[in-house]
């Protein structure tokens, strides 16, 4: 998988609309397997945070969640996130998928928003299909009635990943490629492995999970006021969405549990700039691809781990 940028310009959700539009990201990013080194002020900041938002409050907003995100996307409508053109080697990773150059790629985009991925890559590659869907009834319908919506070409329809099954809409074992872009940080971490597991039961096998999202220390964690801490790495936002920011190695065992290898699993550094603001911030992402393994890769693991607990035994 490619390791540039999915979009130039993540947008902080913590920050208004008209901050972020003036943001600017410099076009490469660093790629490292370790987690930003923060300073002897943030590690402090961090440390201090220690009290949580009580259980009465948690729980009023995973039962308000899905009501957030649509008035989110009610107050907003499609102007908040930029459209993401995937680059030219996102294209190849897509490309590598297809036995042959004309066949036609199956795509699921899991937590579609107002569309701002998938319309530029049905614009850009004219053989591939795409399933879409949101937890928010209200962007489902933004990109249904976007002008480049055909039902021919694409399926879009309201979904909770963590209870809802997508084989309702999707046929089981019939997708060749997952995008999970900035979708599971806004899952509950107690909800993350069902949501992945949901995912699987339309993954072909072989199929693979192209995931994006925040990363552990990321700048937009680190400027979150006492309040807002809801567990490890997890707060919620003035708007009552939440957001998870992901160390590479709990994603890699999130993943492994719900059944999937991973490939690439990386951090990505970056830096973001607001020139009104005169402010030069450290962006941190997450950026992996997973497999779901085929029945020969199963069993090549099974037999890897049975060996290894053989292994210890013996010593």
């Amino acid at each position: 998988m490619s390791l540039t940028a999915v979009e130039k310009c993540e947008v902080d959700l913590t920050q208004s609309v008209k901050l972020e539009s003036k943001d600017e990201t410099f076009p490469c990013g660093q790629t490292t397997s370790t987690a930003r080194h923060l300073s002897q002020e943030e590690l402090d900041r961090l440390s201090s945070e220690r009290s949580l938002v009580s259980d009465f409050k948690q729980m009023k907003l995973e039962k308000e969640a899905q009501k957030n995100w649509d008035l989110f996307y009610k107050r907003n409508t499609t102007n908040f996130f930029k459209d993401r053109h995937w680059t030219t080697r996102e294209f190849e990773e897509l490309q590598a998928c297809r036995e042959f150059e004309s066949q036609k790629l199956v795509l699921l985009e899991a937590g579609c928003g107002v569309g701002n991925c998938i319309f530029p890559l049905l614009e850009e590659d004219l053989s591939i299909f795409v399933y879409a869907c949101d937890f928010s009834p209200r962007a489902v319908e933004f990109v249904k009635k976007n002008p480049l919506y055909r039902p021919e070409r694409c399926c879009a329809f309201q979904c909770d990943l963590t209870k809802d099954h997508l084989t309702e809409n999707v046929p089981e074992a019939s997708v060749d490629v997952v995008t999970l872009i900035f979708v599971l940080s806004a899952v509950h971490p107690d909800k993350m492995k069902v949501a992945l597991e949901n995912i699987g039961k339309v993954l072909k096998p072989g199929g693979v999970v192209l995931f994006r999202d925040y990363g552990l220390y990321d700048h937009a964690m680190l400027r979150f006021k006492s309040g807002s801490k809801l567990g490890d790495n997890f707060y919620v936002r003035q708007d009552g969405t939440r957001s998870y920011f992901f160390s590479k190695e709990f994603l890699a065992k999130l993943f492994e549990e719900a059944g999937f290898q991973s490939v690439v699993n990386e951090y990505v550094l970056r830096e973001t700039v607001n020139k009104k603001e005169g402010l030069c911030v450290p962006r941190v992402f997450l950026q992996s691809k997973f497999i779901k393994p085929t029945h020969s890769q199963q069993g090549s693991v099974l037999l890897s781990h049975n060996s290894s607990k053989e292994s210890k035994q013996e010593d």
